[in-house]
């Protein structure tokens, strides 16, 4: 039975509610995304991070087509934080084979990444405005050599917590980039982090899936779900405040991190290889 053939309709609904926020806010996608994969659904927090990488590479390239065609992408600094990311990204995947992605310790460094990640992200989502205006201003006067060195570390550090646990490429993303580049514009910050979303995501999920930690079947469920809901979100988008959003969002996660760092997830599940996810 193929991933098409095993769509289930919770799994679309899911796709699309999170599409609908991602084209409201921008950015909420792996931090809405692998939480309710792990609470709602119990899928085991490895192959949620894993299913929600593949499912960000398709979303991520079908923006920035959209960029691309608008030339909104900045292709130097794209390169610039792959250099650092990219890596960073095949390391982190080596070094969760050798830990065994299915091992117990494996399964608690995930929940804490993905805690980690879940509060950075509101802090960021609430805070940003203020963290821009405070220390853009100091980092416009380095010289540029220090800045391609500044975005290429951040790149390697978004690697590692992306890669562990789906959750940054967004909304940290376009944080750091803001700091370190604020006199390009907003769309063209927007466009240049989505872009460097889909060979981030891309490969993160490709190595989880080699590891047997996706699941076929809900991705592509996900993915049904996602098209229709991302633009419903962005026809909305202009009618709604992007602050209020904000901050419904920030307070969502600050909900869903809190619950997991209780350790709600449950410690018996395992990781379901890539063979067997049809059967789902």
């Amino acid at each position: 039975m193929s991933a098409l053939d095993a769509v289930q309709p919770a799994y679309a609904i899911s796709g699309f509610l999170v599409g609908a926020l991602v084209g409201l806010t921008g950015v909420g996608g792996g931090s809405l995304m692998t939480p309710l994969l792990i609470l709602v659904f119990g899928i085991n927090p490895a192959a949620a991070v894993g299913t929600d990488l593949l499912y960000a590479a398709v979303t991520k390239t079908a923006g920035s087509l959209v960029h691309g065609f608008n030339q909104t992408i900045d292709w130097r600094i794209v390169r610039r934080l792959a250099a650092g990311s990219i890596p960073m990204t095949v390391v982190t995947m080596a070094v969760l084979r050798l830990l065994d992605i299915n091992s117990p310790a494996v399964r608690d460094l995930i929940n804490a990444a993905l805690t980690f990640a879940l509060f950075a992200t509101a802090v960021t989502l609430v805070f940003r405005d203020r963290l821009v205006a405070r220390y853009s201003a100091r980092l416009a006067l380095l010289p540029p050599q220090r800045i391609t060195g500044f975005t290429i570390i951040a790149g390697a550090a978004l690697g590692l917590v992306v890669s562990i646990s789906s959750i940054g490429a967004g909304a940290i993303g376009v944080t750091v980039l803001f700091l370190l580049y604020p006199k390009l514009p907003m769309a063209r910050i927007v466009g240049s982090d989505i872009a460097h979303a889909v060979p981030l995501t891309l490969v993160g999920g490709i190595g989880h899936w080699l590891l047997g930690a996706v699941d076929l079947p809900v991705f592509a469920s996900l993915i049904i779900g996602s098209v229709p809901g991302i633009l419903l979100g962005s026809y909305a988008a202009v009618r709604t405040p992007e602050r209020m959003l904000r901050l419904v969002l920030a307070g969502t996660l600050v909900v869903v991190a809190t619950k997991l760092s209780f350790g709600l997830v449950s410690p018996s599940t395992d990781v379901v290889a890539a063979k067997t996810t049809t059967k789902h």
